[in-house]
């Protein structure tokens, strides 16, 4: 007998960030994108729309200063003109901070939309985009499911060894002051591919998983759940990133304050905006720069990827603390799955984990190929993962609609 496809589930994805919206329409059937693209500089003098559609790259003018709201009705407007509304399903929202309220992607309510609310203090920029974002796409498709999924769910399985700070306890009790960490839809998809990959159970399988980008982050999954991730109770914890600090001594908020005078907004300025490889490199925070101007000598850009490979490495080896027994070392994000020269030094600098880099391999597996990286005799493999987490949005979005 004739197979029949699957129905196509077509779901708009919508990433919403203080001055952007990323967006793509997606059938959570196969990960397919049919349209793509974003809205930057919203707000700004002159914001504009970037999309793909068939092949064809477009770019649409937007009035200056307008925002989040206009961008989306523009947007309904493109999809309308497509005739693209007709066969989607619901709406997935990338809600960064869900805190404590949500362990798992969830349909929007008025319930949800309260714990968004609340846990958007702990993160303030993404967090109001994000409900902007939910309102204004409430307002444009009415009827529509509208899901959220959050970047913290993933990592709701820490345990309180993990996820506290040495600080008085009633600050995590009254405030929920503690680390919740970040990028968990792209560590659990790339964890679920490598599993494949590697043909073993997710729920036997131990990795380490590097989502290193603009922004960068560790996390050690342990039969597929994540036990410790790198960023803590704001993104800023952790790895050094693209123009972020990293981890930093507390007490250089006191000496900054006290002898430089700078102020509560000048220091978070500091850490979030001018620090990181930007910061040390005095360069760009654009890894490809900073490699192009390492390898023709630059002694500052040397030494933003060398401390950058170190504190990786670093942070890699930790975490065979909460896992005792690795699988592999998962790459992933902008940098992770396209710097062959920072997988190469990382892997290099984890040599005492029976790990070897094959050259060869490692040079094929950028620009979107991904694959094994590491030497046949490695006990523990090296792995490029391309990630997606707007199909990972798409798919629990339609999942969630199944049961309605």
């Amino acid at each position: 007998m004739p197979t029949t496809s699957p129905k196509a589930q077509h779901v708009l994805v919508l990433n919403c960030g203080s001055s952007s919206l990323k967006f793509a329409i997606i059938d959570a059937n196969d990960g397919h994108e049919i349209i793509s693209g974003l809205a930057e500089r919203l707000g700004a003098k002159a914001p504009s729309i970037k999309y793909k559609f068939n092949g064809a790259k477009t770019v649409i003018d937007l009035a200056p200063n307008q925002a989040h709201a206009e961008a989306i009705n523009t947007l309904v407007s493109l999809i309308k003109d497509h005739k693209l509304d007709e066969q989607l399903i619901a709406v997935g929202h990338r809600v960064v901070h869900g805190g404590e309220h949500f362990t798992q992607s969830v349909l929007i309510d008025e319930k949800v939309i309260a714990g968004i609310t609340q846990s958007a203090t702990l993160a303030p920029l993404h967090g109001h985009a994000n409900l902007l974002g939910i309102s204004s796409a409430q307002a444009s498709f009415k009827g529509l499911p509208q899901v959220a999924v959050f970047d913290t769910a993933f990592h709701q399985t820490m345990s309180e060894v993990a996820f506290l700070y040495a600080l008085p306890y009633k600050l995590y009790t009254e405030f929920g002051v503690r680390r919740y960490g970040f990028h968990g839809t792209s560590h659990f998809y790339v964890a679920e591919q490598t599993a494949k990959l590697l043909e073993q159970p997710i729920e036997q399988s131990n990795f380490i998983s590097a989502h290193l980008g603009n922004g960068c982050s560790v996390c050690a999954i342990k039969n597929g759940k994540s036990v410790d991730t790198s960023m803590g109770l704001t993104p800023l914890e952790g790895l050094i990133m693209g123009t972020r600090s990293g981890d930093i001594d507390p007490g250089l908020f006191n000496f900054l304050t006290t002898q430089l005078d700078y102020t509560a907004q000048q220091i978070d300025n500091l850490l979030n905006q001018k620090s990181g490889l930007l910061g040390i490199s005095e360069l760009s925070n654009d890894c490809r720069t900073i490699e192009e101007a390492a390898i023709a000598g630059n002694k500052k850009a040397i030494l933003a990827i060398d401390m950058f490979c170190y504190r990786l490495s670093k942070q890699i080896a930790a975490y065979m603390v909460p896992l005792q027994r690795l699988d592999a070392v998962i790459f992933t994000g902008g940098i992770g799955e396209n710097s062959d020269i920072i997988r190469e030094k990382v892997i290099t600098q984890l040599a005492f984990l029976s790990i070897k880099c094959n050259p060869q391999a490692n040079l094929n597996a950028r620009f979107g190929q991904g694959g094994v990286i590491s030497c046949k005799n490695s006990h523990v493999k090296a792995v490029v993962m391309p990630t997606n987490e707007e199909w990972v949005i798409a798919l629990d979005a339609a999942n969630i609609v199944k049961e309605l």
